[in-house]
C-alpha cells in the first residue's frame, strides 16, 4: 500500500532542480535493503492532472512531462537509476552470477568469412572483448586485424554498425554508432595499409553503404539532420538515396533518388552481382510488404518501379541478366521463389520457380548457379539446394534441432558457409562444398560446459482460442517436474520476427542454477509464415498476449513450475508484451521485466522512428484503430491493485523506443502498486536499444535480471555456481 508519507509527497510540486527521492530522507543517503524496499518511499514523481480528448474519449496522461528532456526529468531519472541500482546491489551473491556468466562467456567466437577480391574478411572475439574485431586474410594466408572497434572508445560503447568491402577487396567502408544509437557515421580504410581515409558520411540511419562495381564510391541512404537538434525526439522522415564518390566531401554527393511525396518510404540499397543494376527495395514503416525499384547502372537509366504497389514481400535473390529472382509471399503466405523478366514485368509473365510449401521460407541465396533455401519446420531450421529451374538437388544435413543462419556465399563460388546454434549449443560455422555435396566444420568453439548435460525440448500447447502454439523448453538434465522450478519465460511476438533457437552463455548459467528457460513461438512472428504474423497485428494483438499467458499456464499444468516461480521477460515489442502481461495477468507471474518496451500505445508514433510501427500496431490518430490500442496500452491500463515484482529496463540513449515509454510506465506502476512487491527501474547509461552493447555491460545486465528473478521467487543465490 502507498503510505501516508508518500501520498503527501506525491501532492507536492517539485521544482525542476530538486532531487526527487523523498520528503525527509532520500534513497541516495542510505543503503536500500532489497527485502524492505516496498516499505520505503519510491523516488517521488510529480503527478499532474493533464488529460486530452481523443476521438471523444478523455484520456489521462499525468506523467507526460517525463517525455521532456529537461532538468526535472533528468533529476527524476537519476533518482530512479540510483534507487534501482541500490536495490539490485543489495541482492546477495550477485557476484557469483557475474563470475559464472563471465566464465561461460569466455570462449573464442568467429563469424563466417566473406570474400572480396583476393582477400577474405571475418569477425573474431577472443572471449571477453567488448566488441568483436574485424580481421582480413590475405591471399598468401597471412591474417591481421583490420579494424578493432575496441580502440574507438575507452568503455567499448562505440560499435561497428555495418561494413562493406569494395569488390576488389582494397577499401573498407564501415559504420559506427555510439552508445547504442541508431544514428551512424560511415568511414573508410585502405585495406593494404590499414590507413583511415578522409571520407566521412553522417546522418545515416537504417542503411548500409554499398560499393559500386567500379570501386569508385558507395551508395547509401540518409536523413536530413534533425531540425530541432534533439535526436531523441525529432521524427525521422524523408530518407534519400545518395552516391558518394571517394575523395570528395559529403556535401558534393549525388542525390540518386528521393520521394518527398512519400516521406515515410525507406530505401534498402544493393548492387546486383553483375554490377548492372542498383536495387532499391522500398519499405513503408515496418510493414513486411515492400515495393521494389531498380536503376540500370550500365546506361545510367531512370529509377523504375518494378513492383509499384504495397502488396507483398519481395526480397531480391539475384539475377541472370534481365531475369530477376525474388523470394515473395505474394499469394503464398509461407513464401515462394519467382522469376520476373524486367522486360516483361506483367504479373501474367511471372514464373514460379519454387512453389510454396507447408514450411515457411526464411531466406534464399543464389550460389554456384543454385538456389539455397533456408526454411523453418515447426520453428526449427533446415536447408535445401535447388537448381535454377526449381528442381530439388538435396537437403543439407543439420547437426541438430536448432537454428541455421545463412548461407553466406556468392553466385561465382562452388561453396558456401552457414552457422548453426541452439539453446544449448553455441554457434558453429560450417562449410558446404558443391563438389562433395556435404558439409564440414569450419569453426567450432571450445566452451567451458558440456552441452550434453543440458536438454532442449519442443512442446505444443493450446492457446485461448484453440490455436496450437510451439514452445522450446531448456534446462539441465535431471530436472524434476515437481511444480516448483524457477522459470524464465521469454517471448517477442511481433513484426514477423521468428524466435528460433539461439545460444546464450548467460542462459546456461540460469540453467546451472536449476532454472528453466522457455520460449513460446507466439503469434505476431513468422514461425508459420505471414498468416502467423497477421494473426498478431492491429486489433488481433490480444492473440499475442493470450498465447503468452497460455504458455505460462501450460508450464504450471505440466508440473514444470508454479506462479510463484515464473518470471516474464521481453524486449522492445516484447517489452510491450511484458507491459500487457503485468497489467492483464499480474497473478500469473512472480516477476515481470519489460525491457526497452513500447508502453504508451497512444503516442509511440510521435517520436523518432515510432511512426514506422503503425503498420504493425495501428495508430491512435486513426479513430477506428484507437479503441483497440487504448484497450491494451500498458501505461493506460495500470490500475490500483497488487502487482508482481517489476523491473522496468531502459537506456538513456535509446533513440528507437525512447526511454520516456519506460519512465511514464514506471511512474504509473509505482503510484498504483497496492501490493508489497517492488517496482524498480534499471536505467543503463551510454547504452541504446541493445545493438552494440559491450560484453561487460551484457554480462552485468544478465546478472541483474537473474538476480532480480531469483530474489523475487523468494530464493537466495548461492555463493558459488557451477
Amino acid at each position: 500500500m502507498l503510505n501516508k508519507h508518500k501520498i503527501v509527497c506525491l501532492a507536492l510540486t517539485l521544482v525542476s532542480s530538486a532531487v526527487m527521492t523523498g520528503c525527509n530522507s532520500t534513497a541516495t543517503d542510505k543503503q536500500v535493503d532489497a527485502k524492505l524496499v516496498n516499505k520505503l518511499n519510491y523516488p517521488i514523481t510529480r503527478k499532474t492532472d493533464f488529460s486530452e480528448v481523443l476521438h471523444g474519449t478523455t484520456v489521462a496522461d499525468p506523467y507526460r512531462y517525463l517525455e521532456e528532456n529537461n532538468a526535472e526529468t533528468d533529476a527524476w531519472v537519476k533518482a530512479q537509476q540510483q534507487f534501482g541500482k541500490q536495490y539490485l546491489t543489495a541482492i546477495p551473491n550477485k557476484q557469483a552470477l557475474v563470475d559464472r556468466i563471465t566464465h561461460l562467456w569466455n570462449y573464442e567466437k568467429f563469424s563466417a568469412p566473406f570474400e572480396k577480391g583476393k582477400r577474405s574478411f571475418y569477425y573474431r572475439n577472443d572471449g571477453l572483448q567488448a566488441q568483436s574485431v574485424l580481421y582480413v586474410k590475405e591471399a598468401d594466408g597471412s591474417e591481421r586485424v583490420l579494424l578493432d572497434p575496441n580502440q574507438l572508445s575507452t568503455d567499448g560503447t562505440v560499435a561497428l554498425s555495418g561494413v562493406d568491402v569494395s569488390e576488389d577487396g582494397n577499401t573498407l567502408a564501415y559504420g559506427v554508432s555510439a552508445s547504442g544509437s541508431d544514428w551512424q557515421s560511415w568511414h573508410f580504410i585502405d585495406v593494404a595499409s590499414g590507413k583511415k581515409l578522409e571520407d566521412e558520411l553522417q546522418w545515416i540511419k537504417f542503411s548500409s553503404a554499398t560499393w559500386n562495381m567500379q570501386n569508385t564510391g558507395v551508395y547509401y541512404a540518409r536523413y536530413d539532420a534533425p531540425k530541432g537538434g534533439d535526436v531523441m525526439a525529432d521524427v525521422n522522415y524523408g530518407q534519400k538515396v545518395y552516391f558518394h564518390k571517394m575523395g570528395t566531401a559529403q556535401a558534393e554527393d549525388t542525390l540518386v533518388f528521393e520521394r518527398p511525396d512519400n516521406p515515410d518510404w525507406g530505401f534498402g540499397i544493393s548492387v546486383s552481382d553483375d554490377g548492372n543494376y542498383l536495387l532499391l527495395p522500398v519499405s513503408q514503416g515496418t510493414d513486411s510488404r515492400n515495393r521494389f525499384f531498380y536503376k540500370s547502372l550500365a546506361d545510367n537509366g531512370p529509377v523504375i518501379a518494378l513492383i509499384p504497389e504495397l502488396e507483398a514481400e519481395f526480397s531480391f535473390i539475384g539475377n541472370d541478366k534481365t531475369r530477376f529472382y525474388f523470394k515473395t509471399d505474394y499469394q503464398a503466405p509461407n513464401g515462394k521463389v519467382i522469376a520476373i523478366d524486367i522486360r516483361h514485368p506483367e504479373k501474367a509473365q511471372w514464373k514460379t520457380i519454387i512453389a510454396e510449401s507447408a514450411d515457411p521460407i526464411a531466406s534464399v541465396a543464389l550460389i554456384n548457379e543454385h538456389l539455397v533455401v533456408s526454411s523453418l519446420h515447426d520453428v526449427l531450421g533446415k536447408m535445401a539446394i535447388y537448381s535454377m529451374n526449381g528442381a530439388k538437388r538435396q537437403d543439407v544435413e543439420m547437426p541438430g534441432q536448432g537454428t541455421v543462419i545463412g548461407p553466406y556465399g556468392s553466385a561465382k563460388k562452388d561453396y558456401f558457409y552457414y552457422s548453426y546454434n541452439s539453446y544449448i549449443q553455441p554457434e558453429s560455422i560450417y562449410k558446404f562444398d558443391f563438389k562433395t555435396s556435404s558439409s564440414t566444420v569450419y569453426k567450432q568453439p571450445q566452451v567451458a560446459f558440456n552441452p550434453d548435460d543440458y536438454q532442449s525440448e519442443q512442446v505444443f500447447y493450446t492457446s485461448k482460442d484453440g490455436t496450437r502454439v510451439p514452445m522450446m523448453i531448456s534446462y539441465k538434465k535431471g530436472l524434476k517436474k515437481n511444480g516448483d522450478n524457477p522459470t524464465l519465460l521469454y517471448a517477442y511476438g511481433g513484426f514477423a520476427i521468428s524466435m528460433t533457437p539461439r545460444f546464450s552463455a548467460a542462459n546456461i548459467a540460469w540453467m546451472d542454477l536449476g532454472g528453466i528457460y522457455a520460449v513460446p513461438n507466439i503469434r505476431g512472428g513468422a514461425e508459420y509464415g505471414e498468416g502467423w504474423h497477421q494473426a498478431g497485428m492491429f486489433d488481433k494483438k490480444q492473440n499475442v498476449f493470450d498465447d503468452y499467458f497460455a504458455a505460462a499456464e501450460y508450464l504450471i499444468a505440466k508440473g514444470y513450475t508454479n506462479s510463484t516461480k515464473i518470471g516474464a521477460y521481453g524486449r522492445s515489442n516484447g517489452g510491450l508484451l511484458m507491459g500487457a502481461t503485468v497489467t492483464q495477468r499480474p497473478e500469473l507471474f512472480a516477476a515481470v521485466l519489460p525491457a526497452v518496451g513500447v508502453l504508451d500505445m497512444l503516442r509511440f508514433q510521435k517520436f523518432t522512428i515510432g511512426w514506422a510501427w503503425t503498420s504493425e500496431y495501428g495508430s491512435a490518430d486513426n479513430a477506428d484503430q484507437f479503441p483497440a490500442l487504448l484497450a491494451y496500452s500498458p501505461y493506460h491500463n495500470v490500475k490500483a491493485q497488487a502487482y508482481p515484482a517489476t523491473m522496468i529496463m531502459t537506456a538513456d540513449h535509446d533513440d528507437r523506443v525512447v526511454p520516456a515509454h519506460s519512465f511514464k510506465f514506471a511512474a504509473m506502476m509505482q503510484a498504483k502498486q497496492q501490493g508489497d512487491k517492488p517496482v524498480i527501474m534499471r536505467i543503463e547509461s551510454n547504452a541504446g536499444h541493445g545493438a552494440g552493447k559491450p560484453t561487460a555491460m551484457k554480462i552485468d545486465e544478465a546478472a541483474d535480471i537473474y538476480g532480480f528473478l531469483w530474489h523475487s521467487f523468494g530464493l537466495t543465490l548461492p555463493s558459488q555456481i557451477d
